[in-house]
């Protein structure tokens, strides 16, 4: 299967380990959503909206969805990549896609789609994301290299 992945979509690497896999031997589905999380925040860090960032605007982003197609198992000791890039924004949600591939065989192990919402820490509610957040986000913003 092949899947679209933008150019300029972070890329974030990582190696299955033997506490990531399940009674079949499989990564299991779990440590699969912690992947996704840790590339949407590596790539948030990597756009200057680290935890620091977010502690000044008073807000972070929550997710609201996740919505996971897995296509192939992955094993221990396989080499994967988790490619993530915004798709959209509302007024106080923001969507983010994801594909994890296996750069050895050229397999699309994942794809995935996540609903975030941007909560004002305070309020513990949704609040609009400002101007800056979104423009960091633009892809046509993004350093090259990610």
């Amino acid at each position: 299967m092949t899947v679209e992945i933008p150019s300029n979509a972070f890329a974030l690497p990582f190696v299955v380990t033997e506490d990531m896999v399940d009674v079949q031997q499989r990564v299991s589905n779990h440590e699969y959503v912690r992947f996704l999380s840790q590339a949407a925040a590596a790539h948030s860090e990597s756009l200057g909206w680290g935890l620091e960032a977010y502690r000044r605007l008073g807000a972070w982003w929550v997710v609201r969805r996740h919505e996971v197609d897995y296509l192939q198992p992955a094993r221990l000791g396989d080499a994967l990549v988790c490619h993530t890039w915004p798709s959209r924004f509302t007024k106080a949600k923001a969507w983010r896609q994801h594909v994890i591939t296996r750069p050895s065989d050229g397999a699309v192990i994942l794809r995935a789609l996540n609903t975030w919402a941007l909560i004002d820490v305070e309020a513990e509610r949704p609040r609009r994301i400002p101007a800056e957040l979104i423009e960091a986000f633009d892809p046509a913003n993004w350093r090259t290299g990610c």
